[in-house]
Parts: structure tokens; sequence; C-alpha cells
């Protein structure tokens, strides 16, 4: 039988010249360049809204009480109508987030919930 021997190839190391640690830092820097630049542009887009504003007299401004919570204000004002529903049509009026209201705070009512006998 005979024999091979192997030889290990040479190991090499990759050398980067100046100008290609640039390219490298600019092709890892692309991506976060483009992704802060669409954050800028696209950013006040989150603070518009397709819904359209709400005509002037289709609501009645009131003040909350103290003790007051949405949902005694919509029992008051709407007595015959699901309290739920109420709510949801209050918090979605006033844009309230999380339905808590304060006392002193002026809260819009649907004039739907007022004019109801």
């Amino acid at each position: 039988m005979s024999s091979l021997s192997v030889t290990p190839a040479p190991v090499t190391r990759l050398r980067l010249t100046a100008r290609g640690r640039r390219v490298i830092a600019f092709l890892v820097a692309l991506p976060v360049v483009v992704a802060l630049g669409l954050a800028i542009v696209g950013g006040g887009a989150a603070l518009a809204s397709a819904e359209a504003g709400v005509p002037s007299g289709s609501f009645a401004e009131i003040t909350v009480m103290s003790g007051e919570t949405l949902w005694s204000i919509a029992e008051d004002v709407a007595p015959q109508a699901d309290p739920r529903d109420v709510v949801a049509e209050i918090s979605r009026l006033n844009a309230l987030d999380g339905g808590v209201v304060a006392a002193g705070q002026r809260i819009a009512i649907p004039s739907e919930y007022l004019a109801a006998p």
C-alpha cells in the first residue's frame, strides 16, 4: 500500500484595506440610516386620523363632579340606554384613555343621550 501525505493548506488572513473598511462600515450603517429616515418622515402620520371631526351641535359639555365616574354619568344622562354603550361613546368622543375622569374636568356628552326622555 502506498501512503499519501496530505499537507494542510496555508492559512490566510483576510486583510481589509482602508477602503474595504469604509465599505463594510457603510453597508452596516445603511439599514440604520434608512430606518431612522423612515421614522422621521413617517412619524407625523401617527398623529393623523382619517376619522372626521364631530359637528359642534352634536354634543353638550358637562363638568365632572367629585365622586362621579363615567359609569354614573352614563346612568344619569341615559337611564334607558346600556351604560356600557354610553361610556364607550363618551370615551370615544373625548378621546379618554382608560376611561378615567377627574373632578372639575369638562367632558362632552353626545346629544343623542341628552335629548332622550
